[in-house]
C-alpha cells in the first residue's frame, strides 16, 4: 500500500451523518467506493443529494460528488460489504438493532462512534456484537477532527478488531495519501481512549475556563494519560496503546485543539456557567459529559483510582466549584510517578 493505490471498488455505508460520519464517508467515496450515508434527518439526506454538502453538521465542506445520502436503513445495508456506525454513543443500540436484519452476513462493522454505554458500562464495539452477532468488528478511532479529515488535512488514525482480515479491509477501503490508518489488535485500549480523552478534554477546558497556562495543562494531560492506562490495563489493554494514536494521539487533540466540543463545554464551566447552561442550543453531542459517568462507573467497577475523573464528575454532577476541585486535584498526596495510581 506504499502507493496508496486505490483499494477494488465496494459498497460500504455509513450510519448515521453528523460530522465524523460525514468525514468518513467522503473520504470512502472519494476513495472510488460506493457510498451510501444514512441520516435520520430529512434536510441532511436533501442536502448530501441535492447540493453535495451536510449544511447542519459539516457546513462549508465539498463533499465528493458521488456520494449518495439515504434515510431508508435497508437500502443504506442492503449491498455493503463494509458498514461504518458513527451514531452518538446513547443512540448506537437502538441504531445498529433497526439495521441488523438487512446487514449482508459476510459484512464488516467498523465503529467510529467514541464511548461507553451509560446503563451497561459496554464499550460500543460490545454493544454491535451484541446486536449484530456474527459479524466482524473493527474499532475505528484516533486524532481526527471531521473538517480536517474532510479537506484533507494529513490524519492517521487506527483501526482495531481481533480479526485481523477485518482491520485490514477498513484499512484498505478508507487509506489515502492525506488519510493514514494502522491496524491493532487492542480493541479494549483503542476504544477506552477514545472514550476516556474525552473526559480529560472537559476537564482541560474546565483548567481553561479559570484561566489557568499551560503548565497546569501540561501536567493535566500528563496524568490523564496515566489515569485512562490504569483503567485500560487493569480492563484487559496494552499500555503501549495509550501511548498511540488511540491514546495520547486523541488526548492531546481534544485536549488543545479549539474544534473539540468537549473542551468547549469544559470552558464553559470553568467560566461559571451551569452545566444546563453550557450545553444549551447545542446541536452535536459533547460525548465527554456522558461519559464522564460512564467512565467513573467503570473505575469504581474495576477498583481503579482516576482522580481527574472525580473531580472532573464532582463538578459537572454534584454541583462542587471548580476551582475548588481543581485545587483539591493538584494537592492530593505526595507519591512516586510511576505506582499504582
Amino acid at each position: 500500500m506504499s502507493h496508496h493505490e486505490p483499494s477494488a471498488r465496494m459498497h460500504c455505508a455509513v450510519i448515521g451523518a453528523g460530522a465524523w460520519g460525514t468525514a468518513i464517508a467522503d473520504r470512502l467515496a472519494r476513495n472510488g467506493h460506493a457510498v451510501l450515508l444514512w441520516a435520520r434527518e430529512a434536510d441532511v439526506v436533501a442536502s448530501i443529494n441535492g447540493s453535495h454538502t451536510n449544511a447542519r453538521f459539516l457546513a462549508g465542506v465539498s463533499l465528493a460528488p458521488t456520494l449518495r445520502a439515504t434515510s431508508n436503513m435497508a437500502d443504506a445495508l442492503r449491498e455493503a460489504v463494509l458498514v461504518i456506525y458513527a451514531a452518538p454513543s446513547h443512540v448506537l443500540r437502538d441504531v445498529v438493532r433497526a439495521g441488523a436484519a438487512y446487514l449482508l452476513p459476510s459484512a464488516v462493522l467498523g465503529i467510529a462512534t467514541k464511548g461507553i454505554e451509560r446503563e451497561t458500562l459496554a464499550l460500543m464495539t460490545d454493544v454491535v456484537r451484541e446486536e449484530s452477532p456474527s459479524h466482524a468488528v473493527v474499532a475505528f478511532s484516533g486524532p481526527s477532527f471531521a473538517a480536517e479529515v474532510a479537506t484533507q488535512q494529513p490524519t492517521a488514525v487506527v483501526a482495531a478488531s481481533d480479526v485481523p482480515a477485518a482491520a485490514a479491509l477498513l484499512q484498505l477501503a478508507a487509506s489515502a495519501p492525506s488519510f493514514r490508518v494502522y491496524t491493532t489488535d487492542d480493541v479494549v485500549g483503542v476504544e477506552l481512549g477514545g472514550a476516556l480523552k474525552n473526559v480529560m478534554a472537559v476537564a482541560t477546558g474546565i483548567l481553561d475556563g479559570l484561566g489557568l497556562g499551560f503548565n497546569p495543562r501540561a501536567a493535566l494531560i500528563t496524568r490523564g494519560l496515566a489515569e485512562m492506562t490504569r483503567l485500560g490495563v487493569a480492563l484487559g489493554a496494552h499500555p503501549e496503546t495509550f501511548a498511540g494514536l488511540a491514546g495520547l494521539g486523541d488526548l492531546v487533540l481534544t485536549c488543545t485543539g479549539s474544534l473539540s466540543r468537549n473542551r468547549a463545554v469544559g470552558v464553559a464551566i470553568g467560566e461559571g456557567r451551569t452545566l444546563a447552561e453550557a450545553l444549551a442550543g447545542k446541536e452535536t453531542v459533547a460525548e465527554g459529559v456522558l461519559n464522564t459517568q460512564s467512565a467513573l462507573a467503570l473505575a469504581e467497577r474495576a477498583g481503579v483510582e482516576m482522580p481527574i475523573v472525580e473531580a472532573t464528575h464532582r463538578i459537572l454532577f454534584d454541583g462542587q466549584s471548580p476551582r475548588d476541585a481543581i485545587a483539591e486535584l493538584m494537592v492530593r498526596e505526595l507519591r512516586a510517578e510511576r505506582d499504582a495510581g
